[in-house]
């Protein structure tokens, strides 16, 4: 089951109370204070787990608590600081505030370490004040998480043009394929070798259709997944199976990604004319080029034909750009009170 956002509570250990303590020593005038601080509350923090692919458990569980500090006890003694929480998180999570939406941290890198919540000062013991104060309550928040996949190449297209076919001859991916729309329902990431034995990853994305920017279909739910892709592969349907118009696929699948993000419609796109094996397909190739007037990279996942090329095509040009996306590393922490 891939689950991409959740909802979760985090609550920070309360800081434990400082103790009210008076000793007298023998033959001593007067007593005097002996009262101890009272343990820090344990912070929540957010860890980043490349061995983590999606936010299921957080579909289960919506709530995390830190340990309380133990309060302070006689002869100065402070207390034990209260355990802390840690929520391991897959690589490629957002983490906004739930209530006022803002951004708290982009975990983009393995191992990235947030204290999103800390926990409360204990209280002061009566040796170190005039009086005993209790802790300090930890910081609770409502967080939003959502997941986006770390890739290289996003593949996109309508549906049943052939993206999945694609992705499983590029790469040791085994995505759903079948002869209907739609197969694909959550997406899927495959490492595809390039030169030299060097690699890059791909990810397909469900067939996006008019309106999907809107909700319709499934692409809509999992559009955020190419925000961080370099390069678009933009798979069209040339052989116009079902009776499309692979002009009018073409525009449409551009219409959404800019209807999502204006930035996607502007990403450099590499476009693949699938399904070339078919006899139509060669008629509908030179109509789509003389109306578009874009670079094609003719192929056929059934034949395997054009397949190195691309692969080639694709290397070559994530090597000219820069990464789309630079994950920002400001974070908003909650003050202790």
């Amino acid at each position: 089951m891939f689950v991409d956002q959740a909802e979760i509570a985090v609550i920070a250990g309360a800081g434990g109370n400082g103790c009210s303590a008076m000793h007298k020593e023998p033959f001593a005038r007067y007593a005097r204070q002996t009262g101890g601080n009272g343990g820090d509350g344990g912070n929540v923090i957010l860890v980043a787990d490349p061995q983590l692919s999606t936010l299921l458990d957080f579909h289960f569980r919506h709530e995390f608590r830190a340990g309380r500090g133990r309060h302070g006890s006689g002869n100065t003694k402070t207390g034990k600081r209260g355990g802390e929480c840690e929520i391991r998180l897959p690589v490629g999570t957002v983490v906004y505030d739930a209530q006022t939406n803002d951004l708290l941290r982009d975990l983009a890198t393995p191992g990235e370490r947030l204290i999103i919540a800390r926990g409360g000062r204990g209280g002061v013991g009566n040796a170190y004040a005039r009086q005993a104060s209790p802790g300090e309550p930890g910081i609770q928040r409502r967080l939003r998480l959502e997941l986006k996949l770390l890739a290289d190449v996003g593949l996109i297209g309508c549906p049943n043009a052939g993206k999945s076919s694609l992705l499983a001859r590029l790469s040791t991916a085994h995505p759903k394929i079948a002869p209907y729309p739609f197969t694909t329902r959550t997406p899927v990431l495959g490492v595809v070798a390039a030169v030299e034995g060097e690699s890059f990853v791909a990810c397909d994305i469900p067939g996006l259709i008019e309106g999907a920017h809107e909700g319709r279909g499934l692409g809509a739910q999992f559009l955020r997944h190419i925000d961080r892709t370099r390069l678009l592969v933009h798979v069209v349907d040339m052989a116009a199976v079902d009776g499309r118009d692979p002009v009018a696929d073409y525009h449409q699948v551009n219409q959404e990604l800019a209807a999502h993000n204006p930035a996607l419609a502007r990403r450099t796109q590499i476009v693949v004319a699938n399904k070339m094996d078919l006899p139509q397909a060669k008629e509908q190739l030179a109509r789509f080029q003389a109306a578009e007037g874009v670079g094609v990279v003719p192929i056929s996942c059934a034949t395997k034909t054009g397949i190195p090329e691309l692969v080639k095509i694709v290397w070559k040009q994530l090597q000219t750009l820069t990464s789309a996306h630079e994950p920002p590393h400001h974070a908003i922490q909650a003050p202790r009170d």
